[in-house]
C-alpha cells in the first residue's frame, strides 16, 4: 500500500480537482501539467461540480486484486457538465435501470481497504442524481 500516493491524490479523490488551461480554457480531469489543446504549461487547479451524464457503463464480474469483495460492480464513464469524461465506479444503482444520458452525481465512498487492519481508502464514485438534475 502506498500511503503517500493516496495522500497526494486526496484533492482529486475528495474534491474532483482537475486543471484548467489559462491559455485556452480547456478543462482536464485528472489534472494535467500541459494543455493538450494549445500546449500551454499555465495550468491552474479547477474543482469540478460533480454532476454530469452517464456516457457508458458495464458490469464487472472479474475484479483486480483488492476489489474482489465488491463483485459484481458497475464501472461507468460520466461526461461532466464542464466537459471532461471521468471513469468511476457507479454506486447506489441497478444496472438494469441505468440509461445512457442519465444524470449522475459524485459521492464519496469507500474504494478499498488494505488488509483487515489496514488503511481504508475513500474517493469519488458516481450515482444516479437524486432529483434528476
Amino acid at each position: 500500500m502506498d500511503l503517500a500516493r493516496n495522500w497526494r491524490l486526496k484533492d482529486q479523490r475528495f474534491r474532483l480537482e482537475g486543471t484548467v488551461c489559462a491559455g485556452c480554457g480547456a478543462k482536464f480531469f485528472p489534472p494535467r501539467q500541459v494543455c493538450t489543446e494549445c500546449k500551454s504549461t499555465q495550468m491552474t487547479p479547477h474543482e469540478f461540480g460533480g454532476h454530469g451524464e452517464l456516457y457508458s457503463f458495464t458490469t464487472l464480474r472479474s475484479a483486480p486484486l483488492g476489489y474482489e469483495e465488491q463483485l459484481p460492480y458497475i464501472v461507468g464513464m460520466v461526461k461532466l457538465d464542464e466537459g471532461p469524461i471521468v471513469e468511476a465506479q457507479i454506486t447506489d444503482a441497478n444496472p438494469d435501470t441505468l440509461k445512457i444520458g442519465q444524470r449522475m452525481e459524485m459521492v464519496i465512498r469507500k474504494l478499498r481497504a488494505y488488509g483487515e487492519d489496514g488503511v481504508i481508502v475513500y474517493g469519488y464514485k458516481f450515482r444516479p442524481a437524486a432529483n434528476g438534475s
